[in-house]
């Protein structure tokens, strides 16, 4: 009988933490849970995080994980943000409009999953590339999907988008993750040395943000993410045409 080490077994079963936690997250939005139902969706996403690190730490990358992962990923930031949303406020008050907007954020999720999947497997591709996502990725979509939810959490009624807005902001979501626009990915990039304290200090910061004041903490991130998405866009423009004249001069 053929056997597996258990390090084999480890990423697939925090993939399948990630999984249940967009599960959870549906069924307390069913309780009118709000709160735990958002942080289902952030703890999910820390998970989902930790797969592929652990995965190549120990070398276990498979095929079948990639496809687990993807399926999670549907369900955790596809599906459950968007049922979630449309609990808390869109059936109510945007109607057919709200559904809508549900199932355009959860085919916008599918497809920006099903593209980064297949781009996987292109190897003609430059390997700088590899530092930018196509896209917001299905993650950071959910968060930005769940914005107006982490500022309701927080301030309540006060800050509750209007239900037409809020579906007209999945859908922009939705766009996000499947358009062309480049995205900074953290995987394989380097930074000098001298940013290394900064960059442990601020994450130390936001750590302790997200046990003092959460819902805060997460707003401010996701709006940050937001804001900053022109950053990508330049970036890669500034290395495509780096690249470029490199290739000219060669």
């Amino acid at each position: 009988m053929k056997e597996y080490p258990l390090s084999r077994l480890l990423p697939n079963m925090l993939t399948m933490v990630s999984f249940f936690g967009g599960l959870m997250a549906v069924r307390f939005a069913m309780q009118e849970r709000w709160e735990h139902a958002a942080l289902a969706i952030v703890i999910a996403s820390v998970f989902d995080i930790l797969d592929g690190r652990v995965a190549r730490m120990l070398g276990t990358t498979s095929k079948f994980g990639a496809e687990l992962d993807s399926l999670a990923d549907l369900t955790s930031f596809g599906v459950a943000p968007a049922l979630v949303l449309y609990m808390w406020n869109l059936s109510s008050g945007a109607g057919a409009f709200g559904w809508t907007a549900v199932m355009v954020f959860a085919a916008c999720s599918a497809l920006r999953l099903a593209r980064f999947n297949t781009m996987l497997e292109d190897l003609t591709a430059p390997k700088w590339t590899k530092g930018y996502f196509t896209g917001v990725p299905a993650p950071a979509g959910a968060g930005l999907a769940l914005l107006p939810l982490f500022l309701f959490i927080e301030y309540g009624e006060s800050l509750r988008a209007p239900s037409t807005l809020l579906a007209l902001w999945m859908i922009l979501a939705g766009g996000l993750m499947v358009s062309r626009l480049p995205t900074l990915a953290m995987k394989g990039r380097r930074v000098p040395r001298v940013f290394v304290a900064p960059i442990m200090a601020a994450v130390c910061l936001l750590v302790a943000g997200l046990f003092t004041n959460t819902w805060v903490t997460l707003s401010v991130m996701s709006s940050l993410y937001f804001v900053m998405l022109p950053v990508g866009w330049l970036s890669y423009r500034a290395r495509a045409k780096k690249e470029s004249e490199g290739s000219s001069h060669a």
